[in-house]
């Protein structure tokens, strides 16, 4: 069987982790990437040897390429014209318009969360609602927050169901090396309910689902606490048992030193991980606490990898190269390694 030909478009944060996540899929290959300037990420690209080809996504700063040395493929729609599936990782606003060019050429999308649902025919999960990419054009994912929320809320639904849950979000303010938001030293609440409990009803419409959002003067890492009421008690062994089974959830917890997101995030470096990213989502065991049916517990969101898994997840469904969730998300994860910290 030949391999996917996978293009993504936009080589900022969550496009850098999406290109090396798809050159470890043994079944895809990574055709290219393209952005419009000669950004950091473009620049670490250049100074590591060019691993991935570049192409670019319009011609404004060609000057600056040429006079870096920077080698260019060829344009975007060259880069589109190769490929089966493009992974838009650009600006928010920008993938609806260059959906115009891969419905030009036939060609199938996953945007990321900054875009708007309309963009796409599925809001897609790898766990919630694979099946619903299965053969679909246009696939988008859903946030950082709201992907690993949704893995968490899953996994205690298929084990045990739920009614509903209600959320509070401490959302870290920026990505590391942000400067456009300022310097804070304050909390901010947005207005109830966050769009990631909406977002998760749109995924999982049998759960109803509210939420709280506090954004953070931090960088490293969102932390989520849910609590979720289910169709009967779920006790903190039942969901403690849950969570150790699913590969994308690693159970941590203060005694072992994991105080916050940053020990997290630092442990990751330890591991050598690259820039320091973790796929999986931690949550602390001893947050966990029973209150009547509802289960309470917290989990960190590693904002900039955590979507990447459910996004290769979706180049699977579009092409049905695997026809479940459980076929689907098995083998992306042998391939990215996920779960490899795990004892047996």
């Amino acid at each position: 069987m030949s391999k996917i030909k996978v293009g993504v478009s936009g080589y900022g944060v969550i496009g850098q982790r999406l290109a090396d996540g798809v050159a470890l899929q043994g079944d895809m290959e990574l055709v290219g990437v393209a952005d419009v300037a000669p950004t950091l990420p473009i620049r670490a690209l250049f100074e590591k040897g060019m691993p991935y080809d570049l192409y670019l996504a319009s011609n404004d700063y060609k000057d600056q390429f040429d006079k870096l040395g920077i080698p260019v493929e060829g344009s975007l729609e060259d880069l589109v014209q190769k490929c089966d599936v493009i992974l838009d990782s650009a600006p928010g606003g920008i993938g609806i318009k260059n959906k115009v060019l891969y419905e030009k050429y036939g060609k199938k999308a996953i945007f990321q969360g900054g875009e708007k649902n309309e963009v796409a025919d599925v809001f897609f999960h790898g766990y919630a609602n694979y099946e619903k990419g299965l053969g679909a054009k246009y696939l988008k994912l859903t946030s950082c927050n709201t992907t690993g929320l949704i893995r968490s809320v899953d996994c205690l639904d298929k084990a045990y169901g739920l009614e509903r849950v209600a959320i509070t979000i401490i959302r870290r303010v920026a990505d590391p090396g942000d400067y456009h938001r300022g310097l804070t030293n304050a909390l901010r609440i947005d207005k109830a309910p966050s769009h990631q409990a909406l977002d998760l009803m749109t995924i999982m419409p049998h759960v109803e689902a509210t939420g709280i959002l506090i954004h953070t003067p931090v960088t490293h890492g969102h932390i989520i606490t849910v609590v979720a009421t289910g169709k009967g008690k779920i006790t903190k062994e039942m969901a403690l048992e849950a969570f150790s089974k699913h590969p994308r959830i690693r159970i941590v917890n203060t005694d072992e030193g994991f105080v916050g997101n940053a020990s997290l995030f630092k442990y990751a470096r330890d591991l050598g991980n690259p820039r320091g990213d973790m796929y999986e989502i931690a949550l602390w065991e001893d947050s966990v606490v029973e209150s009547g049916n509802s289960i309470m517990y917290a989990i960190n969101i590693p904002q900039e990898a955590v979507t990447i898994p459910e996004t290769i997840d979706g180049i699977r469904a579009l092409m049905g190269s695997q026809k479940n969730s459980f076929e689907g998300t098995t083998i992306t994860n042998k391939y990215l390694g996920i779960g490899k910290w795990r004892k047996s």
